[in-house]
């Protein structure tokens, strides 16, 4: 909730001067702001229909102002929290639940690829970051970086793909942290 703050005041979590940040948000704005339209139209149907129940009536209002709040939240996470591309690291990010950060030195190659990953499929190794089903950017490391899970559980990665709303001109800025033999 804390970034519907950042949204509403057009700020950036974790970027500073020197990085860019690399958004990834359009792609499931239709769909984030599809789900606050229908869960308002839901709002305003149920308030009628328990019109005449006054607690029923103001449960199902705080759970659907809320579902409101949660599903803008979600989406102001995603634009105030970007990937970020700065002096010697680059951050993979989605939301506030996915915050990875990649040294310069552990990337071997970077290259525009757009993917439509298998939600219900995964490679060992690697790490699908997919915004609305698709990556457009894919990051080999030389060695690999730890990621933890929702639950906690770490898993090593040698290979992340993630989504950029403008992907060739982040693995620009990401080619040119790179030494010039990559």
């Amino acid at each position: 909730m804390s970034s519907l703050g950042l949204w509403v005041a057009r700020r950036s979590h974790g970027v500073g001067e020197a990085d860019i940040a690399v958004g990834y948000a359009h792609a499931q704005a239709p769909t984030a702001y599809g789900l606050v339209f229908v869960f308002v139209v839901e709002t305003v149907g149920v308030s009628f229909m328990l019109a005449a129940y006054p607690v029923a009536h103001l449960v199902m209002l705080l759970l659907d102002v809320y579902t409101v709040f949660l599903v803008l939240g979600l989406h102001a996470a995603a634009v105030t929290r970007p990937h970020v591309v700065g002096p010697g690291a680059l951050r993979v990010r989605r939301g506030a639940g996915l915050d990875l950060r990649i040294p310069v030195e552990r990337i071997a190659s970077v290259r525009y690829d757009l993917r439509f990953p298998d939600a219900n499929t995964s490679e060992d190794g690697v790490l699908d970051v997919a915004i609305a089903s698709q990556t457009s950017i894919t990051i080999k490391l030389t060695r690999p970086v730890t990621t933890v899970g929702l639950l906690g559980q770490p898993t090593e990665v040698h290979t992340v793909r993630c989504h950029a709303d403008e992907p060739q001109t982040a693995v620009a800025a990401i080619k040119k942290l790179l030494p010039s033999d990559s």
